[in-house]
């Protein structure tokens, strides 16, 4: 019987980390690109795990170039006294709220065995995998 790539496998040998999958699929979002390409590099088996780890690695990418780019901003916002410092404040709080929702959506999602994509990423994340393969 072929294992379904959606599904995490619930065969605990099938995992080259030793971790069950709804373990290993959360950590990789852990530490961000540290814990996705440590768990890229050392799973070469489970395919639920390894797209979890190149989809962190590919979110927290976009979150590091988002975070620049706000500072930019926040930069340039701040030479306005007062209500430009004010509204840089309220762009990174709301940029830092999104980006914990984000991170504690995608381990849940892993964690209940879920290959959920991101937006945009998660499919680049799929096509660049289905690409190693062949």
């Amino acid at each position: 019987m072929d294992h379904d790539p959606h599904v995490p496998s619930t065969d605990l040998t099938a995992s080259s980390t030793g971790l069950p999958s709804t373990t290993a699929g959360p950590l990789t979002y852990l530490l961000g690109i540290i814990t996705g390409v440590l768990f890229l590099v050392l799973e070469k088996k489970d395919p639920f795990v390894r797209f979890h780890a190149a989809q962190s690695i590919g979110v927290c990418a976009v979150f590091i170039v988002g975070a620049v780019a706000l500072s930019i901003v926040t930069a340039i916002l701040g030479v306005i006294p007062i209500l430009g410092w004010l509204v840089g404040l309220l762009l990174s709080l709301a940029f830092a709220l999104v980006g914990f929702a984000a991170w504690v959506l995608l381990m849940y999602k892993a964690w209940k065995g879920e290959e959920w994509e991101f937006p945009f990423i998660g499919e680049k994340v799929r096509e660049m995998l289905a690409g190693n393969r062949g």
